[in-house]
Parts: structure tokens; sequence; C-alpha cells
């Protein structure tokens, strides 16, 4: 092995930390950064401390739905990505919905602990069959799309066990909620809900980091795909010129004699 074929102590180094900060970038974007949880916790921590201090369901409700569209309004403005903002609205207001229409204010909440749950359930499903509902989201913001399930087994064993963690983490997060939901009341789930907003997201973001940093590269199938656009482009200049230069070439390569034929 030459000197040019040994990896330096440079490359060792650098390679595993480009793939952790890309494996951040790509979680921090794929799920909103510390923005994003701030604007998931704003509108429940708001419905939950107004109706604590005055029991107004209507004054709650809607100062919890204002808060959602003034933080899209924010993101708008900002020229921002909405994904995040526009889903925290949506949540909120399928809970005013709901507790407007029974008038129990606890099902502010129920909408959210419905979707954590089938949230859950969606991670373990498809963890079980061999198409983890996690490496279907990150696929994409690490531009390896789908490659992860057939060319890289690495990568799908860390995708199936960050779904496993997710769907474990909310489901334990749906078995402390559900029973509240019953049992306590409103300003008691509503604090708990809060508390439990962002430690559990938190721990499945970073097992999921674990995971990630641990596995093989993703295959950037978008490089992919235009190595080959440029292939297929160079092969047909590259077969087009010989057609176009061979008049040329054949009165340039003509014997005297030929010249002489014409001239006569």
């Amino acid at each position: 092995m030459t000197s040019l074929d040994k990896p330096t102590e440079d490359t060792d180094q650098t390679e595993p930390q480009d793939a952790r900060a890309v494996t951040e970038a790509a979680l921090f974007e794929a799920f909103g950064g510390v923005r994003g949880m701030v604007e998931t916790v704003v509108p429940g921590l708001l419905f939950v401390a107004i109706f604590t201090i005055d029991k107004d369901l209507h004054l709650s409700a809607i100062a919890a739905l204002a808060v959602s569209l003034v933080l899209v309004v924010v993101r708008l403005a900002m020229r921002d990505t909405v994904k995040h903002a526009f889903s925290g609205v949506f949540g909120v207001a399928f809970g005013v919905v709901f507790a407007m229409f029974t008038g129990n204010a606890k099902d502010f909440y129920l909408p959210g602990m419905l979707y954590t749950l089938g949230l859950a359930v969606a991670y373990l499903v498809t963890a079980l069959a061999g198409v983890p509902l996690i490496g279907l989201i990150l696929g994409p913001v690490f531009k390896e799309n789908l490659s992860w399930r057939t060319r890289n087994p690495g990568r799908k064993k860390a995708y199936t066990k960050a779904s496993w963690a997710w769907g474990l983490i909310l489901l334990a997060k749906c078995a402390i909620l559900f029973p509240l939901y019953w049992w306590a009341d409103t300003a008691q789930l509503g604090w708990v809900l809060v508390a439990l907003k962002i430690p559990p997201f938190l721990l499945a973001v970073w097992l999921t980091w674990v995971f990630l940093a641990k596995a093989p590269a993703p295959i950037d199938v978008f490089a992919e795909m235009e190595a080959q656009e440029k292939a297929e482009q160079a092969e047909k200049e590259r077969k087009a010129a010989p057609a176009a230069e061979t008049p040329a070439v054949a009165e340039a390569g003509e014997p005297n004699g030929g010249r002489h034929r014409r001239d006569a």
C-alpha cells in the first residue's frame, strides 16, 4: 500500500465528525429544532395557564388559537418555513373545536393525545413491517429517499431501532396521559401534558442521533441521478461528435487520385 492509499489521521477524524454534523442538521430540519419545540409548547401552556386562573374555557381556547396564528404570521414575515407552525395551528384548532363542542375543557387535549397514540402505533407497526417510519421521514432530508431499504442494510437497521424508540417512548407517554384524562381535572392534565412535551421528544431525538451516528453514511440518490444524467449527456455528445466530423475526415483522408478524378 502506497502513502496515497493509506488514510490520513485527519480523514479518520473528520469523517465521523462530518457525519454527526450532517445527522444533527437533518434532525433539526426534520423536527423543527428549538423553535419548533417552543411553538408546540406555547399554545398548550397558555391554555392551561389561563384556565387554571379563571376556569374560562372560551378565553383559554381563543388565546391558545390566537398565539398559534401569531407564530405562523411571524414565520411568514421572516420568510421561514411554516410547516411546524401550521401543524401547531391545526392541532390547536382541533382541540378548540373538540372542547367547544363538548363543553369539557379537557377535550382541548384529546386530539393531540389521540394523534400521539396513533403515531406511536405507526412507528411500531412500520418497524415490524420492515419499513420504519423514521426512515420515511428522514430519508428525503438525508437525500437518500428509500435507498436505505435495499442498498444500505446498516442504515435500515438504525432506522428500525429509532422507530422502535419513538414508538415505545410515545406509548409510555400515552400510558401516563390517558389515565389522567379520565381521573384528573383539566389543570392537572394540562400541566402534566406541558411537562411531557419536551423531555420524551428530546429523548427520542437523541436516541435517533445515536443510532444514525453509528450507521453507514446515507447514499445520496440525488447526486447519483445528476451524475447519471451528466454521463448520458456526455455519451450523446460523444456519439454525435464523430458523425459531425465524418465528412471532413473523409475528405481529408481521400487520396490524391480521388482529387484528380474529380478534376478530370
